[in-house]
């Protein structure tokens, strides 16, 4: 069953949809939803179980994501959109791409990647869903996932921003991380679905990531048949809110080549 996603939604234009990262919320897309509101329609949902979006229910699986995500579309009275998102957002994209090919007219894929975990990162987001339902608090999500989601020149120079990302964080609900946790583990390889994405395509990566590699991000660019690459050179994993005006720059580029 479908969730009604609460969203925000900013400007006119060609519709961007930006899909936030995992254990965030739309919150974290305020300054792009400011900043490229003058280029285009920007629509930044909360994805179930996080924000202001309910939890939903049954098997944890990003298709179900993908199917909130359809529904939304469906209710604004959108066709093909450029979908965007970054993280877990990524996956979500992919997994819409892969059902939903027609709605997608361009992509925008940040500090992700095409290809299913590895047995040790599925086992590590699998202890944390076990741990964040055993405690009933997101404690876990603070120790282990926190300290990787910002790149060093962040933590060291953008106490602001440690501290933005910190309190988004923190309105998490264990349901909702382990929930997400869950469905990111059974995500399959993506790389098939890219390579059939006959559309434009825009990657971007921190260059201090720590959780998606460089070499990742060049391996899903490859897949991709329209391309453009862009690396941002003091940002971590999430790179849209280390260095907006760069993340900004480069999307709005991006979507000015498609008018």
């Amino acid at each position: 069953m479908t969730v009604t996603l609460r969203f925000q939604d900013s400007g006119e234009g060609i519709p961007l949809v930006l899909l936030h990262a995992f254990p965030l919320s739309a919150r974290m897309w305020a300054n792009q939803r400011a900043a490229l509101s003058d280029t285009c329609r920007v629509i930044t949902p909360d994805l179930r179980g996080f924000g202001a979006s309910p939890a939903g229910d049954g098997e944890p699986s990003l298709e179900a994501m993908a199917d909130d995500l359809y529904q939304l579309l469906d209710r604004l009275d959108l066709g093909s959109v450029v979908l965007g998102g970054l993280s877990m957002g990524g996956y979500v994209a992919m997994a819409f791409l892969r059902k939903y090919p027609h709605r997608v007219a361009a992509l925008v894929l940040a500090d992700t990647k095409a290809a299913a975990d590895t047995p040790q990162i599925r086992e590590n987001r699998h202890k944390l869903a076990h741990e964040v339902t055993e405690t009933a608090t997101i404690n876990a999500v603070y120790d282990r996932v926190l300290p990787t989601l910002l790149g060093r020149s962040t933590r060291d120079h953008r106490p602001e921003v440690v501290s933005e990302v910190r309190d988004i964080v923190g309105d998490a609900t264990p349901a909702g991380v382990a929930w997400a946790a869950q469905a990111m583990a059974a995500r399959p390889d993506s790389r098939d679905v890219l390579a059939k994405a006959n559309v434009p395509a825009l990657v971007i990566v921190g260059d201090e990531d720590q959780i998606v590699t460089v070499a990742d991000t060049e391996a899903m660019a490859d897949a991709l048949p329209k391309v453009t690459m862009a690396r941002l050179m003091a940002a971590g994993h999430l790179s849209a809110m280390e260095d907006p005006r760069a993340f900004n720059a480069a999307v709005r580029d991006f979507v000015g080549s498609l008018i």
